[in-house]
């Protein structure tokens, strides 16, 4: 098939599709905008978000890295503006500021000599640690449940557009007598774009709200493993 072809009945579907919204009644064009306005939304969400989420994987890679690799928590602290897109950070920086703490109020050694830094509750530690990670949890599912409910209404919300179009479409047979093609396709034509629209709106919605799902849960297993690793680290050197 040429491109002239492809293009001449691209034009032509998109002009039935025009008509069909010019000749629908005033609750399926409300409809219509509803659902327009859910998906706009929806969009602007999955591609912020996974921006969001693929800066976030690649920047706590990148951050375990160095965390492994260096000897001082000084040294990781320095990198921490850097990769501030990681989840991992913040943790850290909640636990670094926690420890910096307990060992500037731990008490001075025998003869006013400079003691072992030393951190005194390794509970108070698992607490900050816990505490940021929540922080960071909640801010990497930051809009996300916008998702979940388009993927849940905008059916429904199509749904409704649905049995309008189809109350008219009886309401004209009534009307006229007869159940003639001419007299029922208004109606049938509500109904069955705002069916299409609601579903245009709900498909994408879910398939990444599950796809982004997926991706924080594997960073949240990565922040549960980084606090742990961070906890016995601390315990190793500073108990």
């Amino acid at each position: 098939m040429s491109p002239g072809v492809i293009l001449a009945q691209t034009s032509a579907f998109s002009g039935e599709a025009t008509q069909l919204v010019a000749r629908a009644g005033l609750v399926a064009k409300v409809v219509l905008v509803i659902l327009l306005l859910f998906s706009i939304v929806s969009w602007a969400i999955i591609l912020f978000k996974g921006a969001v989420l693929h800066r976030a994987h690649s920047h706590s890679q990148a951050f375990i890295d160095i965390f492994r690799r260096s000897s001082k928590f000084s040294e990781v602290n320095a990198v921490c503006g850097q990769l501030r897109a990681s989840p991992l950070v913040g943790v850290f920086q909640a636990g670094y500021a926690e420890v910096n703490q307990q060992v500037r109020s731990a008490a001075p050694g025998a003869g006013g000599a400079a003691a072992r830094p030393t951190v005194r509750s390794l509970e108070s530690l698992s607490r900050a640690l816990a505490r940021a990670a929540g922080v960071e949890q909640t801010r990497l599912e930051r809009r996300l449940s916008f998702l979940a409910t388009t993927a849940s209404v905008t059916p429904f919300v199509g749904l409704f557009g649905t049995v309008w179009g189809i109350m008219n479409a009886f309401e004209a047979i009534g009307g006229s007598g007869s159940a003639s093609l001419a007299v029922v396709a208004p109606g049938i034509s509500e109904a069955l774009i705002t069916t299409a629209m609601g579903l245009a709106a709900a498909i994408p919605a879910a398939v990444f709200y599950n796809f982004y799902a997926s991706r924080i849960r594997v960073l949240s297993a990565m922040l549960d493993d980084f606090a742990l690793e961070f906890l016995n680290i601390v315990e190793r050197n500073f108990t």
